[in-house]
């Protein structure tokens, strides 16, 4: 169900995320720590700092210093829409890494908790354009589980 609980300050806080190379790397726009903290079941506040190098990304936390690929991270609400080219490079990543043609079980795991942390109806609706994106490289049954859960907070 969509959360009724609106912030009444805004806490600015020092991102953890520093760039080492001159090139950015095209997935670089989706790494989050949020995301890196859902990742490695953590919370945000976990993670200490995020590297992001110009093939790899360092994530360091409580507990976790780990590096991974850009295309670990799912595409995000917020940023430049995914790319054919991004598309490209998130399928030969599950491809070496996983032998699977669709996107990792994280992913599903991802949106739905997108979905349920979803302040508003247009936020809601924000993140549910961005899974039709990207629907294709899903699997039918992860498209059920997050058709079910934004329909669940949607019509709560």
């Amino acid at each position: 169900m969509l959360s009724t609980h609106q912030q009444t300050s805004l806490e600015i806080t020092e991102s953890k995320i520093i760039h080492k190379s001159g090139i950015v790397h095209p997935l670089a726009r989706f790494v989050t720590e949020e995301t890196a903290a859902l990742l490695f079941h953590l919370q945000p506040e976990q993670i200490y700092k995020i590297t992001c190098w110009r093939h790899v990304v360092h994530v360091h936390g409580k507990g976790v210093s780990r590096f991974v690929s850009y295309a670990d991270f799912p595409p995000i609400s917020g940023v430049e829409a995914p790319r054919e080219g991004d598309m490209v490079r998130w399928r030969k990543r599950w491809r070496r890494k996983w032998k699977i043609k669709q996107a990792p079980h994280f992913w599903t795991e991802f949106y739905a908790h997108q979905f349920k942390k979803a302040a508003s109806m247009g936020k809601l609706l924000e993140w549910g354009k961005l899974v039709a994106i990207v629907k294709s490289a899903l699997s039918q049954v992860a498209l059920q589980q997050l058709r079910q859960v934004y329909n669940q907070e949607k019509f709560g």
